[in-house]
């Protein structure tokens, strides 16, 4: 199946003023985050009982809604710049059209997770050393059928999972014909204002290398229904932890079996050790709304020491829990102060060194769930599918990670895991963790 690109252009935003606005001051988090791109796959099929009448409509609403929504999102707009912070708003996003000659249906069915990568507008999940890049690049596919695949790959530079969710929303309520604006637009700069950067800030490669090392990976997608994650829930209980929720029991159902692969794959027992996303807005004095752009969130740590043949699923339930919980305001208040880098550089430091000596393995464990649904109708309709592409042979460095998302049927969550192909060729074959978990059912449970 071949994906052809019929048109390339830089979408900006429609305000003549923006020229006027000042700088968007990145923050600490900002400053010490790699540049790479997250992607984003929305599959909608065709538009037939909507007021678009033809897939060049749907195309010049989605231009024309998406200028509109910038004039609020502007910093998406723009170039960072001495990685302290983002101007030039009328560079714009990258725009991208396809036509893809398949039908939506038999492309889903027949292709992996690593072959969606060929929807996107860019290369995801890989280090990037020009900083300047676009903030935003977003491709739409147009299949043979009519169907729609509305890619986004996201520059996590200031872009995290909170700010995509809030301008979807916003994109497709333009698009809709209603209203996407936002409130108070001037806390869009608020995470530079509670984590102010350093201008002199000294080298600090400690997060590229623990996200982004030499290895082939592999990207398998599972889904967890109901009644596996309520079991899950019921096992994760301890003296500890009497009312684990679904992301500690989920996350450390996969975290213990990619654990487990990882002894299987290298025959050597090591120390584990979990980074988990921790979304910061609501824990914040006074509160941030959903809007704020930045990367609003941190990365506590928990190790897993034990080096016994069993892997207890309680044990690892409850230092998820723990994790998330280290992240209190007091917490906040200090790295809010002048020691904020010296904190985050020297815990980063001394886990990349124990990572990079091999003394370690290292997980990143993401939840979406609550925050990034997947549901934008943009006029034509909800999408049928929402996807993470997978890494592929020109990404193969990005490091061993789980994503949690919803899936919008009954209650079931997909877990996205990438891991050593090694170790992913034990993971997938593991019939106690596959007792729970189904392998790939979005290529042949779901109907477009």
């Amino acid at each position: 199946m071949e994906v052809r690109i019929t048109s390339r252009e830089m979408v900006k935003p429609s305000s003549p003023d923006l020229h006027l606005l000042k700088p968007f001051k990145l923050s600490l988090v900002d400053e010490l985050s790699p540049t790479n791109y997250v992607p984003f796959i929305f599959f909608y099929t065709k538009p037939s009982d909507s007021h678009f009448k033809s897939t060049t409509q749907v195309s010049d609403q989605l231009k024309k809604s998406l200028s509109k929504t910038l004039n609020q999102f502007y910093p998406l707009s723009g170039r960072t710049k001495n990685n302290l912070y983002i101007s030039y708003y009328e560079e714009g996003v990258q725009y991208v059209e396809a036509r893809v000659n398949a039908c939506l249906s038999d492309y889903i069915e027949q292709t992996d997770l690593e072959s969606l990568n060929q929807l996107l507008p860019c290369q995801p999940f890989c280090y990037i050393s020009n900083s300047t890049v676009p903030q935003l690049a977003i491709q739409v596919n147009i299949f043979d059928c009519g169907g729609i695949a509305l890619a986004l790959c996201c520059c996590h530079k200031i872009i995290d999972a909170s700010t995509v969710s809030v301008f979807l929303k916003s994109w497709a309520a333009f698009s809709r014909g209603s209203n996407g604006e936002i409130p108070k637009p001037d806390l869009l700069e608020a995470s530079s204002r509670f984590f102010p950067s350093i201008e002199s800030m000294p080298p600090n490669n400690s997060i590229k290398g623990l996200l982004f090392n030499e290895g082939r990976r592999k990207t398998r997608s599972f889904v967890f229904d109901a009644n596996a994650i309520a079991t899950l829930m019921f096992k994760a209980k301890s003296k500890r932890l009497e009312h684990p929720r679904r992301v500690a029991a989920l996350g450390a159902f996969v975290w213990k079996y990619a654990i487990l692969a990882s002894r299987s794959a290298s025959g050597i027992l090591k120390p584990a050790i979990l980074s988990q996303s921790v979304n910061i807005r609501q824990k914040m004095k006074p509160q941030l709304p959903d809007y704020s752009i930045g990367n609003l969130f941190l990365l506590p740590i928990t190790t897993y020491n034990s080096v016994e043949k069993d892997v207890e699923l309680h044990d690892l339930a409850y230092l998820v829990r723990e994790g998330v919980e280290s992240v209190t305001r007091d917490y906040l208040d200090l790295l809010q102060g002048e020691e904020g880098f010296k904190v985050m550089s020297e815990q980063l430091s001394q886990i990349a060194e124990t990572v990079s000596k091999g003394n370690a393995q290292f997980y990143t464990l993401i939840s979406w769930l609550n925050t990034l649904e997947g549901k934008e109708d943009f006029g034509w309709g909800k999408p049928t599918l929402f996807c993470i592409p997978g890494v592929d042979s020109h990404n193969r460095e990005f490091s061993n990670c789980i994503i949690l998302k919803g899936t919008g049927q009954h209650k079931a969550i997909e877990a996205w895991v990438t891991l050593s192909e090694k170790e992913m060729a034990f993971l997938e074959h593991d019939p106690e963790f596959l007792a729970f978990a189904s392998p790939n059912p979005h290529y042949d449970k779901i109907k477009i």
